[in-house]
């Protein structure tokens, strides 16, 4: 394995390649950034943090990568040790010549997690936390379904838990596998006008600022090609047929779903990438533990939301950490 090396989110993280088994377009990497926690004053040292035994893994969503800092000085915080995962093909990881986000079953990205996990060192004695978000969400679900004895927590950001058009999902899942097999890399249907991540702009909190890598994180989705959606519809019909994950779950959503038309001020306050409520009664396929938080006034990733809901967002998976601690 390689050395940790600094990331380009500055002092508080540190980055590290992980090699992974070539494919047809070449060399493939993960790469795993990992948040160092602020020193503490010496006074301080014998306070126990509830979360000192406690590793947590990020992992992004569609046309994404790991840029949210809060988020690992929440978990940091508190003790544990933070890590984010830019999957192969993404952010970080994306090399030239490669099909940005391509993947043909969503299973392919076990190699990338085991890389990932085997990359905190020791680990003996401590609980494994799952954070996804939107495609991510989804990825870490299953994952965390046929790996049941390696989890302790699941908590999930919007996780893409159902097609937005789930009624439709059975007659347009075998034209897809078609497609799929024929045309691999053809591109899908598909409208993106912006507004998502305008409205990710309109509502920036001066108190949580974000700086963005627009190569990695394009203000319009990268392209979806066929490959790529027959996998993630496999695993919609996975989640569908009920999964297994013994670990405690909560997912985190918006109260509602606004579909982007055209721009509005809506956008600013709802999921415009979900629908919501179908994704929330997905959520209760997971597992047999499963906390859903509907959260007013959020947007498709409730941490990005404005100043009032994403502090909500906060004090709920704050709640959830909390009472999840206290039960262990």
């Amino acid at each position: 394995m390689g050395e940790w090396v600094p990331d380009v989110l500055g002092d508080e993280f540190q980055q590290l390649t992980l090699p992974l088994e070539p494919d047809a377009e070449g060399d493939v990497v993960a790469t795993v950034v990992r948040a160092l926690p602020e020193p503490r004053p010496w006074w301080s040292l014998r306070d126990r943090r509830p979360l000192a035994d406690v590793d947590v893994l990020y992992v992004h969503g569609w046309s994404d990568y790991f840029f949210q800092k809060r988020l690992a000085r929440f978990w940091t915080s508190r003790g544990a040790r933070f890590f984010a995962l830019d999957l192969r093909k993404y952010g970080r990881s994306l090399r030239p010549g490669q099909t940005p986000g391509f993947i043909t079953d969503l299973a392919e990205y076990d190699a990338d997690i085991e890389a990932a996990l085997a990359a905190r060192g020791d680990a003996a004695g401590r609980r494994l936390v799952l954070l996804g978000h939107s495609t991510g969400g989804l990825t870490l679900s299953l994952w965390a379904s046929r790996h049941p004895d390696e989890v302790d927590a699941v908590i999930l950001n919007s996780p893409w838990l159902e097609f937005q058009l789930g009624a439709a999902r059975p007659a347009i899942a075998p034209m897809v596998e078609l497609q799929a097999r024929w045309w691999p890399k053809d591109a899908a249907p598909q409208v993106d006008l912006g507004f998502y991540t305008r409205a990710q702009n309109e509502v920036a909190d001066p108190e949580d600022p974000m700086e963005v890598d627009l190569a990695w994180r394009p203000e319009q989705t990268m392209t979806v090609h066929a490959a790529w959606l027959h996998a993630i519809l496999q695993g919609h019909r996975m989640v569908s047929a009920g999964l297994h994950i013994d670990a405690p779950i909560c997912v985190l959503l918006s109260a509602r779903t606004a579909v982007p038309r055209r721009w509005s001020d809506e956008l600013t306050r709802a999921d415009s990438v979900l629908v919501v409520d179908d994704i929330a009664r997905a959520a209760l396929r997971l597992g047999s533990s499963v906390t859903v938080e509907r959260i007013d006034g959020a947007l498709h990733d409730v941490f990005l939301s404005r100043h009032e809901a994403r502090e909500d967002a906060y004090a709920r998976l704050e709640r959830w950490v909390t009472g999840w601690v206290a039960s262990r």
